[in-house]
């Protein structure tokens, strides 16, 4: 079967666009309010808006380290289609107190908002990745994580364009964003009751309250498989890589290109396209099955036009125009440009071949009893290299690192982390010879 025609099944359907919806969502509720803040001034409450923008992002990633373990548990201990039910109403309740906060500006309201966005988002990630392999066989599991992971990115991609569009409509911005924040929660709602049951894997699991001690046991579950260790790793590592490219972006469009806001749209564009094709690819690629081959290919792509990039930087030369100015048309008419779009959308194929087998690697072979708490410990991983990403750039950039040179010891390092990862677990390499010599 198709992968897209998974979107006539139920057992698929009502979950990718409940997934979807809150994915947009979220990101429309973050952009708009990074934009109200940078509005603000210069500095906000005493501290610095720059500061500000990046402590935002921290706050929306710090409930999956503080609420995963738990929620795993919950995924594991009761009927999955009720619980996202459950999230869901969280999120319409959140939205609707967000109408007050954009209504009257209040961004100290919204940042608090956001930490509990956050929250509902940890609480719906080990429900959606732990329940596919409840309702798709494993023929399919490779085609829903494609649909899955390609929705996720164009969502990221259109809530963060709608949000920053919409909130600066001179005098109605917030009022907009306000209504639409609350539709969206409340369309996801009604998605997430057409998502048929999925019967509690655990249901005789006693609840552990204790975040350090239940944090241990979800890692020591983590690690009872191999492969399933070692893919929750790189798939940690490819969060890593894409936080860097989704926060560098802007500031290369600007810095280093010279382009407005124009060109960085383009530029996250070309990125997400790239991730949602290589994703949806993978099932044509694995001929309907999960084929570990593709991660080598996917990371070979990911250094090999990391590097790439590097150089079209350095050889792209910018309009003389003051850094910022120059549009999308303007950027597409100079020589080079179309070699930095291509390297861009490349890195996220090659990304959607990494990272989409690795995904289904993890919910197959993870323990059924147990898979939810392994895909929060999964999640809570993915939080911590984003953080380290984050920490890892700023400190670059502090110590005089260029972004093309930020890029160049990505390809670098993927490098280092792949022969890590390949050797940890040789089946890699052996599927990837075989899937070679098999096309």
């Amino acid at each position: 079967m198709s992968q897209f025609q998974l979107f006539q099944s139920r057992h698929f359907s009502p979950l990718f666009w409940t997934q979807f919806l809150g994915a947009f969502n979220d990101n429309v509720y973050k952009n708009a309010l990074i934009i109200l803040i940078i509005f603000q001034g210069s500095t906000w409450y005493g501290f610095d808006t720059n500061i500000i923008v990046t402590l935002s992002a921290g706050i929306f990633i710090m409930p999956f380290f503080l609420f995963s373990a738990t929620a795993g548990q919950f995924a594991d201990k009761y009927e999955k289609s009720m619980l996202i039910r459950r999230v869901k109403i969280l999120e319409i309740m959140i939205m609707s107190f967000a109408i007050i906060g954009f209504l009257f500006e209040n961004t100290l309201m919204l940042i608090i908002l956001l930490f509990l966005m956050g929250t509902q988002s940890s609480l719906f990630g080990p429900l959606k990745y732990s329940i596919l392999p409840q309702h798709l066989s494993e023929q399919e599991l490779t085609g829903g994580n494609g649909l899955i992971a390609m929705g996720t990115f164009v969502a990221i991609l259109l809530g963060t364009m709608v949000g920053g569009i919409l909130i600066s409509i001179q005098g109605y911005g917030p009022l907009i964003i306000a209504s639409i924040v609350v539709i969206l929660a409340l369309l996801g709602f009604m998605s997430s009751r057409f998502i048929p049951i999925a019967e509690a894997a655990s249901p005789d699991l006693k609840i552990n309250w204790n975040m350090a001690t239940q944090i241990f046991k979800l890692m020591t579950y983590a690690m009872e498989k191999r492969s399933v260790l070692i893919g929750i790793i790189a798939i940690s590592w490819f969060w890593f890589m894409g936080a860097t490219y989704l926060s560098q972006v802007p500031a290369y469009s600007k810095t280093v290109l010279g382009g407005n806001n124009e060109v960085v749209t383009l530029l996250l564009t070309m990125f997400s396209i790239g991730i949602g094709l290589g994703a949806m690819l993978c099932d044509t690629l694995s001929r309907g099955k999960i084929e570990l081959g593709l991660v080598p290919l996917g990371a070979i792509g990911m250094t090999v036009f990391s590097i790439d990039l590097y150089f079209a930087s350095q050889s792209f030369v910018a309009l003389s125009l003051p850094p910022g100015e120059m549009t999308a048309i303007q950027f597409l008419d100079v020589s080079g440009s179309g070699r930095i779009l291509v390297d861009l959308a490349l890195v996220g194929l090659f990304g959607g071949f990494y990272t989409v087998p690795l995904s289904a690697m993890v919910q197959q072979r993870s323990a059924y009893h147990r898979r939810a708490q392994i895909i929060a410990a999964n999640n809570m991983l993915n939080a911590l290299f984003m953080v380290i990403s984050a920490l890892s750039t700023v400190m670059m950039l502090h110590i005089g690192f260029s972004i093309p040179q930020i890029f160049l010891s990505l390809g670098v390092l993927n490098v280092v982390v792949a022969v890590f990862l390949f050797v940890r677990l040789p089946e890699f390499m052996q599927r990837f010879m075989a899937w070679l010599r098999f096309n």
